[in-house]
């Protein structure tokens, strides 16, 4: 079955409330293990079937947020999943209070415990008008965002759009294809602060209704947090400033040196990696999809199996269309026990990043179809984002296939463009841990502590207010994550930690990487973070070692990497 031939059916809030229920009553009576699983199987079953129609509803929303009916339907779970979590929550004590846990965990692992555990702690139904409002300001901003309609010189475009004209390699056409931009940004603040305001006020007074200082802790809950702590965070941020701000200085300091402009750059100038333009992935979107099954076919067994259901299901929508959700995501349609990748190719690198980082996701996933219980198909997000982060650098021998005269360019920015996201993220996460301690900041505050955070963690980038929106310290309201995900991004910064660990085995032996990565994936969600990264022979991305020793060899490399004849 195709994607666009799934029906979809609204399943009513009551019989999933009286499904959930009746299994609470059968579980507490259960007289025997193999009672108690096939109640436990069957909720399963059932779960995955309501699972796939909101995911359904979602991804037909997204792909065009101008659909009335999928809006409505949207809105309804926005409305009801916050009342259903109460009885999903009463579920889940009922099998940690059920006398036969022992078993459950002898035959599925301690794992599956020791996540329902914190999952009790991010839930109560004193919560739910605030999970309820939540839902429809997250939509909201999804909705603003994709509702841009951005003139630039003879046309009119979407946020995603815009960004080939954002790496013009005309200075002047660049720079007005970011003022452009900033002014959707800017014509629209007003309601932007307003949702982000709201929403951490909200998320405040969750944590605060939940017995905690603020929204901090419960965001670490509600993230899984299952094997670090914040304090594990702070170290890795400390590290990023000692070991990587520096080597981000300098690959920018040679970028404004291949430019001919003067360090620290402007933000538009910054996006510029050299004077003849990015690279660019060569053909149609068509091409780079098949490229895509090219490349998975000829990666491994495993991988060709994946991209060939996949494309014959069609569970990819990855062309920018206006009305479209902005962004990029791969989800579950457990019903098809597939993943689904969602996306916006828009003729820059990023698209080639689709058929590799979100593919990952997707391969990830497939791997684990068939694992039972379900809730170990997933690890938690920071072990996915490896699957994704790693499989971009897994592309390396078929890159000539997407970018053709490009391939060199790609290789280096590339790179070097994993190394100088990790500052990036890694700000992200310290100020969304500045804005949950201090709920009460002002809009304008806010604006304040993301530019000093720049400073610290970007001290490439010229703050001097040529370009609205962006130099004035306003930029963090464009990443979604920051309204919709709290506490999420910091996954993208350890995962490229990890990632890069992979790169540098693939540059010594692609074979044996593939083994690695299929050691790291291979158990999904049945472990933690760490104890994937352990199995796998890894090494942690808390504290100093990882930095210390992918910064010395990426450096290297970028360093003796021959740029001759690429201007």
């Amino acid at each position: 079955m195709k994607f666009s031939e799934i029906p979809y059916k609204r399943i009513e809030k009551e019989d999933i409330i009286t499904a959930i229920t009746q299994a609470i009553a059968a579980l507490q009576s259960a007289q025997s293990f193999e009672e108690a699983e096939r109640v436990f199987l069957d909720l399963e079953a059932l779960q995955a079937h309501v699972d796939t129609m909101f995911t359904v509803a979602n991804i037909r929303h997204d792909i065009n947020t101008a659909d009335a009916f999928y809006d409505a339907e949207v809105a309804y779970a926005d409305e009801v999943m916050p009342q259903i979590n109460e009885y999903t929550q009463k579920w889940t004590l009922t099998l940690l209070q059920s006398p036969f846990r022992a078993d459950f965990e002898h035959k599925y692992g301690s794992l599956l415990f020791k996540n329902a555990e914190i999952e009790l702690k991010t839930f109560s139904a004193e919560i739910i008008p605030e999970l309820q409002r939540e839902n429809t300001l997250c939509t909201e901003y999804a909705k603003l965002i994709a509702s841009a309609q951005i003139p630039f010189e003879d046309g009119v475009y979407t946020v995603s759009q815009m960004a080939p004209f954002k790496l013009d390699p005309d200075d002047a056409r660049r720079l007005a294809a970011w003022k452009a931009e900033a002014g959707f940004y800017k014509a629209n603040q007003a309601r932007l602060d307003e949702i982000y305001d709201e929403l951490v006020r909200l998320r405040d007074t969750m944590g605060k209704k939940l017995g905690y200082d603020g929204y901090t802790q419960l965001g670490y809950y509600r993230m899984t947090r299952n094997c670090y702590t914040k304090e594990d965070i702070e170290k890795f941020r400390s590290a990023v400033v000692k070991h990587l701000v520096p080597v981000a200085a300098e690959i920018y300091q040679k970028q404004a040196q291949r430019l001919g402009k003067t360090y620290p750059m402007s933000f538009a100038d910054n996006a510029l990696e050299f004077r003849s333009g990015n690279p660019k992935p060569f053909g149609t979107p068509e091409d780079i999809l098949a490229h895509g099954q090219k490349f998975y076919h000829e990666l491994s067994a495993e991988s060709a199996q994946f991209i060939d259901e996949m494309y014959a299901h069609e569970m990819l929508d990855v062309l920018s269309r206006p009305g479209k959700a902005g962004g990029g995501y791969c989800t579950s349609v457990e019903d098809l026990k597939l993943p689904f990748i969602f996306a916006n190719f828009n003729g820059t690198s990023g698209d080639v990043e689709v058929m590799t980082h979100e593919a990952g996701h997707a391969f990830a996933a497939y791997m684990a179809r068939d694992i039972v219980p379900a809730q170990y198909r997933w690890p938690t997000m920071e072990a996915c984002e490896v699957h994704s982060m790693s499989m971009e650098f897994f592309s390396w021998p078929w890159a000539e296939g997407f970018f053709g005269p490009d391939t060199r360019k790609f290789y280096y920015t590339h790179l070097s463009g994993a190394l100088t996201f990790i500052p990036y993220g890694t700000m992200v996460d310290h100020f969304q841990h500045i804005v949950y301690e201090k709920p009460d900041l002002s809009p304008a505050q806010r604006h304040a502590v993301w530019k000093e955070l720049l400073g610290i963690y970007m001290p490439w980038m010229k703050l001097d207010g040529e370009i609205p929106f962006y130099s004035e310290g306003q930029g963090w309201q464009r990443q979604l994550h920051i309204y919709q995900s709290p506490f999420y991004y910091i996954d993208y910064c350890l995962a490229q930690t990890m990632s890069l660990q992979f790169w540098a085995k693939i540059i010594d032996d692609p074979k044996e990487a593939w083994q690695t990565y299929l050691r790291y994936t291979r158990p999904a969600g049945s472990l933690t973070f760490l104890e994937l990264i352990e199995q796998a022979g890894l090494i942690s991305p808390f504290g100093d070692a990882a930095l210390a020793q992918i910064c010395k060899k990426a450096k290297a490399w970028l360093d003796a990497y021959d740029l001759s004849g690429i201007e």
